[in-house]
């Protein structure tokens, strides 16, 4: 993986009525987007539903989220 595809992009958001910042890599940004829109429902109502769950960061806690994801549709296909 390059490093320009590796480095964090920020995004502000308003999530659960407040606004925040939250930096990931493209690629996590990327996943969410595609879990977002699989479920239909907005990128900030997605992470408002993350953000209500998490015990640290809320970029931690988005990644993991990204990753369990992925791990379950790979369980489901295969």
């Amino acid at each position: 993986m390059s490093l320009t595809r590796s480095r964090l992009q920020r995004r502000t958001l308003t999530v659960s009525g407040h606004r925040t910042s939250v930096a990931l890599e493209p690629v996590f940004w990327h996943e969410l987007a595609s879990i977002a829109d699989s479920r239909s429902v907005s990128l900030a109502a997605l992470i408002s539903e993350i953000d209500a769950d998490r015990p640290g960061s809320l970029a931690s806690a988005i990644r993991v989220y990204v990753v369990e994801q992925l791990r379950a549709a790979v369980a489901s296909a295969g």
